[in-house]
Parts: C-alpha cells; structure tokens; sequence
C-alpha cells in the first residue's frame, strides 16, 4: 500500500499534535520492540516513535526497517522521530 502525498501531508498534520509511543534505544529493533510497535499500530493506526541514535542514517535505516517488519508505511521522518501509519484491520 503506497500512500499518495495529498494522504501523506494528511497524517503529518494528524500526527503533528501526537507523542511518541514507541522508543528504540540502545538495544535497537528488538522482538519485544516489533511486537509493541505493532500492537500500537493496531490500536491507534497512527503512531510516532522516538529513535534514539545520533546517526542519521542508521536512525532512517531503523525507520524503514521498523516500517517493513510491522507492515506499516514510513510517513515521515523529522529528526530522532518518524511517523508510521497501518490501516487498522476490519472488524
């Protein structure tokens, strides 16, 4: 699922007022990380998270990894946060 970036500008503005849920520290991409990640994104569909890591590439490499394992799409990405967004499964 690729959003547009009429969609894309949309869940920026959305997320803009958001916290982050999740925070990636030392220990990286975790198991227990992924799984919390992804049950925030069933619950909230939008979500910000923190990734602690002073290099900026290895903070876009977490992002979009982070992205593909929980099956979500990379927003966007400002600094140490990225926004991910999974539409929420039907009911």
């Amino acid at each position: 699922m690729s959003l547009t970036t009429k969609q894309r500008k949309a869940l920026k503005e959305t997320a803009h007022h958001l916290k982050a849920v999740i925070r990636v520290g030392q220990k990286g991409l975790s198991d227990n990380l992924l799984e919390e990640t992804s049950r925030a994104l069933d619950t909230h569909e939008l979500i910000k998270v923190h990734i602690a890591q002073d290099d900026r590439e290895i903070r876009h490499q977490y992002a979009e990894e982070l992205a593909l394992r929980c099956e979500a799409e990379l927003v966007g990405q400002i600094g140490k946060v990225c926004i991910l967004y999974r539409k929420r499964a039907e009911a």
